[in-house]
């Protein structure tokens, strides 16, 4: 390594970030710059450890102590070429990736561990700077069409590594502009939708095309694919929510969190609006039902908005501060995570279940009615596996809005999915083999949530690459010609 006993001399360290009283008033990204000090220094507590378990806690497999050494060289053009291999969006995972790998770092036994994902988010963000980032054309054709439905994070990483195999690449979206989840989903101040549209504009001037507004199995027919394009990719996501059946729940002021940060971010991009509807915050008091980084994302949407108040609520009894004997390393952690978000303003209620939507007498939400739980433990595996409502520990909380961030079940079933007959596992997600992402129509790929259910953004990269591999193994197969 560039430093081997870096991890020794330098502690772990972040960059600042704006105040909350300022931050609140805007959108934009308030995280400061890291200074090239910080990156070496950070990049030197990187370990000569023998086994790199941050490589194996990173699903795209990163090859991290390789960049930190070219970063702690200050060999940015080395530490690009090395992340670039594994990974096509590092401008996304460095902003929004929960960093598993950090949870896998040696160094994390007993220190901090090394600030991955920061490094990482540099890495990329000098690469543009310095005009690393080119469009990358590929040299020879195979003339085969592909279309991939869907423009989320495993929409564009096939098409990403499909485009680079030398096939025509057409991606499908239904909404105005392209990015899925990466656009619409994550509020700006996590992820500036410049940040997105600069991929997207790379990807275009490196041959991928975008037809936007265009929903297939609506606007473009089944037939039509099968008859312009020689394999089709679904990463059309898992969009269907969580929903939650309690008396009142026909209430005027109850919404899923994704209606709510989808209109957002039309609202902060000058989009015109999805829904009709208009979901604000401002003045209310607002009730987030759902503990996960949606629900987060509802809670510094709400506080920009000018909400009242805005509490979050968790069915889950409160996570350990640090790691237990149910989660030892290398494991990620599943600790007591507080988000810049709920750094500003939140009160957080843990161990809870909605029992009640309480209405005035013109059916708008007023309140919540709620119950703790009791919460008990599975004996072999220290977890949690069932619980019991506390007798006489009903309370009322007052709101006007509430927002539903319980997670999302699976995909949408209706048009697309029914018209191709592709099949779907008990769980409501395609079925697509584990190493193949066929499904069980000839030439039609899964991948991204849509197949594996919900996860991560980094994830949907690692599964919209593989896919794009069988799809190109299978288009330059005897089966196909």
């Amino acid at each position: 390594m560039g430093r081997k006993d870096g991890f020794m001399l330098f502690e772990r360290e972040v960059p600042g970030k704006e105040s909350v009283a300022e931050r609140i008033k805007h959108y934009k990204e308030f995280v400061d710059e890291t200074s090239p000090e910080m990156l070496e220094n950070q990049s030197a507590r990187c370990m000569d450890c023998g086994i790199p378990f941050c490589q194996s806690g990173c699903p795209l497999g990163n090859i991290i102590p390789e960049f930190n050494e070219a970063v702690h060289k200050k060999h940015w053009k080395k530490a690009y070429d090395i992340l670039s291999t594994t990974n096509n969006f590092p401008e996304f995972t460095g902003r929004i990736c929960p960093a598993p790998c950090e949870g896998s770092c040696v160094l994390g036994i007993n220190e901090k561990p090394v600030t991955i994902e920061e490094i990482e988010k540099n890495i990329i963000e000098i690469a543009f700077k310095e005009g690393f980032v080119k469009p990358n054309q590929p040299k020879i054709q195979t003339g085969y069409k592909v279309a991939v439905i869907g423009s989320g994070p495993a929409g564009l990483a096939a098409a990403d590594q499909l485009n680079k195999a030398g096939h025509a690449v057409t991606v499908f979206e239904r909404d105005a502009v392209a990015g899925g989840l990466l656009r619409y989903g994550i509020p700006d101040f996590k992820l500036e939708k410049s940040v997105v549209q600069r991929r997207v504009d790379l990807m275009e001037q490196s041959g991928v095309r975008f037809k936007l507004n265009h929903e297939v199995g609506k606007d473009v027919t089944v037939g039509h694919l099968f008859r312009h394009y020689r394999a089709v990719v679904l990463a059309v996501g898992s969009t269907i929510p969580r929903d939650l059946s309690v008396p009142g729940r026909d209430a005027k002021g109850i919404h899923f969190a994704m209606e709510f940060l989808k209109q957002s971010n039309e609202r902060v991009n000058g989009l015109a609006f999805t829904l009709k509807d208009e979901i604000l915050a401002t003045g209310k008091n607002v009730i987030v039902i759902g503990g996960g980084d949606t629900g987060s994302d509802c809670v510094g949407t709400s506080n920009r908005q000018g909400a009242k108040s805005v509490t979050q609520v968790e069915l889950m009894p409160m996570p350990p501060k640090e790691r237990d004997e149910t989660m030892p390393w290398p494991m990620y952690p599943m600790i007591l995570k507080t988000t810049t978000s709920h750094e500003e303003g939140v009160e957080r209620k843990y161990a809870v279940n909605t029992k009640e939507f309480l209405k005035d007498d013109k059916g708008n939400l007023k309140g919540i009615k709620f119950v703790e739980l009791e919460w008990s433990k599975n004996p072999e595996t220290g977890r949690y596996s069932s619980f019991v409502e506390k007798s006489g520990s009903e309370f009322v909380l007052d709101c006007e809005l509430v927002l539903f961030a319980m997670g999302f079940l699976h995909v949408q079933h209706k048009g697309l999915v029914e018209q191709l007959g592709v099949d779907i596992d008990p769980r409501g997600n395609l079925i697509g083999n584990t190493r193949e992402y066929k499904t069980n129509v000839k030439k039609v790929y899964s991948c991204g949530d849509a197949r594996r259910g919900q996860s991560l953004v980094v994830w949907a990269i690692n599964e919209g690459r593989e896919c794009a591999a069988k799809v190109h193994e299978y288009l330059m197969s005897e089966e196909n010609v």
